[in-house]
């Protein structure tokens, strides 16, 4: 029965090395609310692999319960990826076919499957994607924002200094920006985009394609006006609109070092003031530091 599975799958395309008795990887979209969001290669597919690694076992098995799949599953999550990654490639080098899911969305996006995906690839094992909706792709279409151009960077940090210098990197980008966030600190992080990148509009897109789907929408001190009070739960999209091309053209020659000297003449520390800055301008810290030598030299 299990060779039939994968003669099965190895039928849907010839390996380029021609080594046929590798196993074959698939990187395989889940539903990331409704299950109707299945498709019906990703059915057909974990019905024949002889293994389906997953993020959660349990999360897993509703899907596989709900569309009668018997496939047995294994735990890959990211605790144990560093040393399950080489028992699955092991695996599928003595011929297994394994399909890799998340609890939701696609393996690989700020989920795990990153490792065996480039390990299989570096032992020279077939890896096929099967694709399936992503939450930020299918918030990005529904958020109203432009689509031509935009930058997916995943969670922002959880600490407040490196999420400000996230944001302030981001803040001249002309593309719209999309992030993950945990609910209990979305608030503090719409306040910090508030401060970094101006009351921009916006987008919240939480629980996308389940029963309390819910989109958010106008200028960042609208939303948070909207949001005061409640109790946030979920998994949260934000989409950010693209900065204006007014909204900051580049300091002239001096004026890093004035408002630098400003900022420490208010009481601010030297390391304070290059943070500040650095959110002021969206650079790094390094290339404030650059930029102020580069003026003292210029002197």
């Amino acid at each position: 029965m299990k060779s039939n599975k994968r003669i099965s799958l190895n039928s849907l395309g010839k390996r380029l090395d021609g080594n046929d008795a590798k196993g074959t990887l698939y990187i395989i979209g889940t539903p990331i609310g409704n299950l109707e969001d299945i498709t019906l290669r990703g059915m057909r597919t974990l019905g024949e692999v002889d293994l389906i690694a997953c993020e959660d076992t349990r999360t897993t098995q509703k899907l596989l319960n709900a569309y009668k799949i018997k496939t047995p599953t294994t735990s890959y999550h990211e605790h144990n990826e560093l040393t399950k990654a080489p028992e699955l490639v092991l695996q599928l080098e003595n011929g297994d076919s394994i399909g890799l899911v998340c609890d939701a969305g696609m393996p690989g996006i700020s989920d795990p499957g990153f490792r065996l995906i480039q390990l299989s690839i570096r032992h020279n094992i077939r890896v096929v994607p099967v694709p399936g909706v992503s939450a930020f792709v299918a918030a990005l279409v529904a958020s109203g924002l432009p689509t031509d151009s935009f930058r997916f960077h995943g969670f922002l940090p959880a600490k407040r200094s490196a999420r400000l210098a996230m944001l302030g990197q981001a803040r001249l980008s002309q593309r719209t920006i999309v992030f993950y966030e945990a609910p209990h600190r979305l608030m503090a992080t719409l306040r910090d985009m508030l401060e970094v990148l101006g009351d921009r509009n916006v987008a919240i897109a939480r629980e996308v394609t389940k029963r309390h789907e819910e989109f958010l929408r106008g200028t960042l001190s609208s939303v948070i006006e909207q949001l005061q009070g409640r109790t946030i739960r979920g998994e949260i999209t934000i989409i950010v609109d693209k900065a204006s091309l007014e909204a900051a053209p580049p300091a002239p020659s001096g004026e890093l070092k004035l408002r630098y000297e400003k900022l420490l003449a208010a009481g601010a520390d030297r390391r304070e003031a290059m943070k500040q800055l650095a959110r002021e301008h969206g650079l790094s810290k390094s290339e404030v530091y650059r930029r102020l030598e580069a003026e003292k030299s210029a002197e």
